[in-house]
């Protein structure tokens, strides 16, 4: 071989290796290695959190707002996602469980999980429409159940643990998610009394990520459950401007004090985290930001009526004729001369939430 041959010879060896090296795929989570991807999707005022296990399971923890569906069913259907394994609606208000009838007509599923409550609200009996047309069964999502679809990931239910709650919120189903040494906490809206049932059961609550409880309200994150957690990562699903005053600049400031970094579907957008049993990648941004909801100008009449079926009733607190404090009905501290008001009036009023029975604020 001639000199030039040789030059030339190994200056398209190296252009080769370079090609080659370009393509290499990088030593990350996603890098051959059996992958546990969570999605917390930017559905607004409201949660859906996808979560794809290593061996290609499928579950979905709630479904948005009734008019989320489109978005979801898109989502998902980017994925190439035909089946979803298990399906969680974590408790029985709209913006948990508004689409969850579109997603059980549109897909095979599995499994059906939800706490053992009840309510009268169309969206929950559409939801039950849907489960029957399929023949599906709901299996009762409580503390000490276990899932099981995938061998390499534990699943258990932490919460609810008790049948009675003033507040639909601490039906909320809890679930924690082990993978290797990596973990994935998931609250949907359980409250401090949920939080404390948890903590005085004994659970190992400490986990790299923590789906923040209530979008970010300070009824939830309380700050013994938040120390017990520790989170790496607190994902709060949250609606841009909501009029809700959510997340909580209190629980903002717990969560950092915490050392949590804290990624916001309101800020950030579709979040995915990426887990290989060992280190955790963090994807934002996956999606747009989705507004706290649509223009009003592109409301139709018929989309109107529907959400002002779905509006929440006005909360009801109770007061007495001396105290300084609003309760929940059945509160020790009230007088058997209670007051009932609304939630609103009451603190227009001045009045504060009582520390014992933890009233919504």
């Amino acid at each position: 071989m001639t000199p030039i041959r040789r030059r030339l010879s190994l200056y398209l060896l190296l252009v080769l290796f370079c090609i080659l090296a370009a393509f290499k795929p990088s030593a990350d989570v996603s890098a051959g290695v059996p992958t546990l991807k969570i999605h917390f999707l930017s559905v607004g005022q409201a949660d859906c959190i996808l979560v794809q296990t290593p061996a290609g399971y499928n579950m979905l923890i709630d479904a948005g707002n009734n008019d989320d569906a489109g978005f979801i069913t898109s989502y998902l259907d980017g994925l190439n996602i035909k089946r979803l394994d298990i399906l969680i609606g974590t408790h029985p208000h709209e913006d948990h469980i508004g689409s969850l009838d579109t997603v059980i007509r549109r897909y095979q599923i599995g499994q059906v999980y939800m706490p053992k409550v009840t309510t009268t609200t169309k969206t929950f009996e559409d939801v039950l429409l849907a489960v029957k047309e399929k023949a599906l069964r709901i299996n009762t999502a409580k503390a000490g159940v276990n899932i099981t679809i995938d061998p390499g990931v534990k699943m258990e239910f932490l919460a609810p643990s008790s049948g009675t709650y003033n507040d639909l919120n601490n039906y909320s189903a809890v679930l924690k998610l082990v993978y290797g040494n990596t973990s994935f906490l998931f609250a949907g809206d359980a409250e401090a009394i949920s939080e404390t049932e948890m903590l005085a059961a004994g659970y190992n609550l400490s986990s790299d990520v923590l789906k923040v409880g209530h979008h970010g309200s300070d009824s939830s994150s309380s700050e013994a459950f938040i120390r017990k957690v520790s989170p790496k990562y607190a994902v709060i699903s949250v609606g841009t401007g909501n009029s809700y005053g959510h997340p909580s600049p209190i629980i903002l400031n717990r969560l950092k004090n915490y050392g949590a970094e804290i990624l916001r579907t309101d800020l950030d957008g579709t979040v995915v985290i990426a887990s290989d049993g060992k280190t955790i990648k963090v994807n934002k941004k996956v999606s747009p930001i989705k507004p706290n909801a649509p223009p009003s100008s592109t409301v139709q009449s018929s989309d109107q009526e529907k959400i002002k079926q779905e509006e929440p009733v006005e909360v009801i607190v109770y007061i007495t004729q001396t105290g300084s404090k609003y309760h929940r009905a059945g509160c020790r501290y009230l007088a058997k001369s209670y007051i009932p008001i609304s939630l609103k009036n009451a603190k227009a009023k001045g009045y504060m939430p009582c520390s014992v029975c933890r009233p919504p604020q």
